[in-house]
């Protein structure tokens, strides 16, 4: 049986003044580099955010299912929803398909009156609320840069230079992980921001 090698890099960090996001820009099927400028990070509400790594296909109907059913809930009860309740959400979608899961791993990120929160999520759709959190073929490397250098109560500011240099070492000892350019998210309490830098 053939082993479909895919990888990425995505991260995501509380700070004091928001929430910043990452990911670079590689897309890989096998050893082949399929595309160099793919999208992983994706605004889904207002002040709620998810980056992708995995299947192409599945991370894309898991951004359009949460899409409709956070614009179905804000309809229906003319509330924002919680970033607890998206993720509790996504975890039901995700461990509903169990047998035949998604090939993702997802971070969601968000602000909402309660505070700031990040949660990850594996394929089954185990979630767990994060300080920081890695994913992707890249995380290995991450890790060591966001346990050394993360601190609880860094600014934004802050926020972005870690997780630029934390991406540019995945990219540089990870095959799977790089491409032209890093995808930044900020999450702050006007809203989400997400732009494209050159790697």
């Amino acid at each position: 049986m053939d082993v479909k090698k895919t990888g990425t890099t995505t991260l995501a960090l509380l700070c004091k003044d928001g929430i910043v996001m990452g990911a670079e820009s590689k897309a890989t099927s096998g050893f082949m580099v399929a595309n160099k400028e793919v999208k992983k990070l994706f605004q889904i509400d207002d002040r709620i955010a998810m980056s992708v790594a995995g299947d192409v296909s599945d991370v894309q109907q898991l951004v359009r299912i949460l899409r409709a059913e956070i614009k179905l809930y804000k309809l229906e009860t003319q509330e924002e929803m919680k970033v607890k309740a998206v993720a509790t959400l996504l975890s039901n979608i995700m461990y509903a398909r169990k047998l035949f899961p998604y090939l993702a791993q997802i971070i969601v990120a968000g602000i909402d009156r309660l505070g700031k929160h990040i949660y990850s999520f594996d394929p089954a759709g185990a979630c767990i609320e994060e300080k920081y959190v890695a994913t992707g073929s890249g995380s290995v490397f991450v890790y060591g840069i966001l346990e050394k250098d993360y601190k609880e109560g860094m600014k934004v500011k802050e926020g972005i230079a870690l997780v630029k240099q934390a991406i540019k070492v995945a990219k540089e000892r990870d095959v799977f992980s790089g491409g032209e350019k890093i995808w930044l998210g900020i999450i702050n309490d006007q809203g989400v921001e997400i732009r494209e830098e050159e790697l």
